[in-house]
């Protein structure tokens, strides 16, 4: 009998996560499939003046000649000065913040990736591919996949302009959920990231697709009006970009 009453206490508090379930127009599933985020770049380009701001507020600028990694995160950055052409090399625990441009020749490979892919047509914006603004890098201390110990990378903000709250920064090693692509057509489906590493508060974390659902309430979970319009049992990771930057507006009223 108390097992009875057990099973049907479980069955009943279950029931009212199911009724909060939240069903959206096809207006407002396409909204929230928009990538608000800019896109990740991984070569600079050694022909356009880049700037290093280090942690003693010093200024130096130069023509970005190498950059060295680790696991894809930038850990030391050489400038090149155009008129003495001395070289200096910085490390990443020494640098504050560091805005650099992208090369042509990645650019052009993320064309090419754009229009490979048909869903990107309406997913993405093409002038964000072809950006030729400064992109910018902030020190951050994090473990990379959350399996390494703490240590300070220049790592480029991908949504800059919705950053007060939660930062999300772009990885280098992010792979992308498959499509499906006949011939020598443009894939249908897929091209979604898979990772991103995600700043809230005090706490820096690599956040995988996987692992959305288990740190929805951390991410969005202090905003009651977000997590009534958004449970996390509604929507998916590839709304991520939106529900950040949704989350950020109602945040900021």
């Amino acid at each position: 009998m108390k097992l009875k009453t057990l099973l049907l206490a479980l069955v009943l508090a279950s029931i009212p996560s199911f009724a909060q379930k939240v069903k959206y127009s096809k207006e407002e599933i396409k909204k929230m499939e928009q990538y608000l985020f800019n896109e990740g770049f991984n070569m600079p380009s050694p022909k356009k003046t880049s700037t290093v701001i280090l942690k003693d507020g010093s200024v130096h600028k130069g023509f970005c000649s190498k950059t060295d990694s680790k696991k894809g995160q930038i850990f030391e950055v050489s400038l090149k000065d155009s008129i003495t052409k001395k070289t200096e090399t910085f490390d990443a625990d020494h640098i504050a913040e560091m805005y650099i441009y992208p090369s042509n020749a990645e650019k052009i490979a993320k064309v090419a990736k754009y229009m490979g892919n048909i869903r990107n047509y309406s997913t993405r914006k093409l002038t964000k591919t072809t950006n030729s603004d400064r992109i910018y890098f902030v020190n951050q201390t994090v473990s990379l996949k959350n399996k390494k110990d703490d240590k300070e990378f220049l790592m480029q903000v991908i949504n800059p302009g919705f950053d007060d709250i939660i930062s999300v920064y772009h990885d280098p090693r992010a792979k992308e959920t498959g499509g499906v692509s006949f011939g020598y057509g443009p894939q249908l489906g897929g091209g979604v990231i898979k990772s991103y590493y995600v700043k809230k508060g005090d706490k820096v974390m690599w956040l995988h697709k996987d692992d959305f659902e288990d740190n929805y309430d951390f991410l969005f979970g202090d905003n009651a009006e977000f997590m009534k319009k958004y449970p996390k049992n509604s929507v998916e990771w590839d709304y991520f970009s939106f529900l950040v930057n949704e989350y950020t507006s109602m945040s900021n009223g």
